[in-house]
């Protein structure tokens, strides 16, 4: 234990986080031998958690300000429907895929990050709020029609596709971070903003910016996604509401081992725990109910061990 206490914060961080992993495929390796954790599957898990990763990542920006985006799910759709709608219609291939699904999803920032500014609400609320016309602008465009993207279009749903695009993400999302004045600003207002405007900086202008870098973000998952699952259907009604919650996982992990200075290399892992988790109960032929239950349990236990709150420290 006091050699565990000597060690530098980002290897108590990824022990921590390695640990987790083994444990996560250790317990389902147990229950079901035959059908689960074998080499093979256990980077077929990896490779479905790189979809995720690229969006937590980028919403990391907008959650360590202390602000929340309900839009994930319409933004991947809209998205992942614009970049097909170009590759297809217009024959635009990779290049209309990418840069038209990037750019929708900037798009979305955009707008999230401005109405939020404007209307002086939460931004929980103004998020779900344009959710709703993302998804009826995307079912608009879609025209109620399954999108589906050419097989000859799917490099980037598999290896090494989508990895050269996970790793291009996460090294941009480093270099910002560590390297510009607006990451610097990123953990300033996430660690307090009346401070941060005392310092004399824009607040609302980062705030902005990360929002579109977030929907920046969101628009490569929703190339990955696509691409992964070769078709997108456009839905109504906040339906899109549960492509919400991986990200969100994976970015609780970002959250929580910001302390050891590894939040991105925490999503990764992160978003890897939470697909073990996941197949394992498929493996088990759990119920999806009960899936969902035991997942949220065990991220609140996951959380609640790697973040200790220091006494008279507030909670928000």
């Amino acid at each position: 234990m006091t050699a565990f206490k000597n060690l530098s914060g980002a290897t108590k961080g990824y022990i921590v986080l390695i640990s987790l992993v083994v444990l996560s495929w250790l317990i389902f390796k147990i229950l079901t031998p035959h059908n689960f954790g074998a080499p093979d599957q256990m980077l077929s898990y990896f490779q479905a958690s790189l979809i995720a990763t690229v969006g937590a990542i980028g919403f990391y920006f907008v959650m360590d300000m202390g602000l929340f985006d309900f839009s994930i799910g319409a933004n991947i759709i809209l998205s992942s429907i614009v970049g097909c709608q170009l590759a297809n219609t217009f024959n635009l291939g990779y290049t209309g895929l990418v840069l038209g699904a990037l750019a929708t999803g900037a798009l979305v920032g955009l707008c999230n990050g401005f109405f939020y500014v404007r209307l002086r609400i939460p931004s929980m609320i103004v998020t779900a709020g344009l959710a709703l016309i993302y998804e009826s602008l995307a079912n608009y465009i879609a025209g109620g029609v399954e999108q589906t993207l050419p097989s000859d279009l799917r490099g980037l749903g598999q290896m090494p596709g989508n990895l050269i695009l996970a790793l291009v993400t996460f090294i941009i999302a480093w270099l910002v971070l560590n390297y510009t004045k607006f990451g610097t600003y990123t953990y300033a207002i996430g660690s307090d903003e009346f401070v941060a405007k005392n310092m004399g900086i824009n607040v609302d202008k980062f705030k902005v910016l990360a929002f579109i870098l977030s929907g920046a973000f969101f628009g490569a998952m929703a190339v990955l996604t696509i691409s992964y699952g070769s078709s997108m259907v456009a839905v109504t009604g906040m339906s899109s509401m549960s492509r919400n919650f991986i990200p969100t996982m994976g970015c609780f992990f970002g959250l929580a081992f910001m302390k050891y200075g590894i939040p991105l290399q925490a999503i990764i892992l992160g978003e890897f725990i939470v697909n073990i988790i996941f197949f394992g109960f498929i493996s088990l032929g759990a119920p999806t109910a009960i899936q969902d239950v035991i997942t949220g349990l065990a991220l609140l236990f996951i959380i609640t061990f790697t973040t200790k709150v220091n006494k008279g420290e507030i909670v928000k």
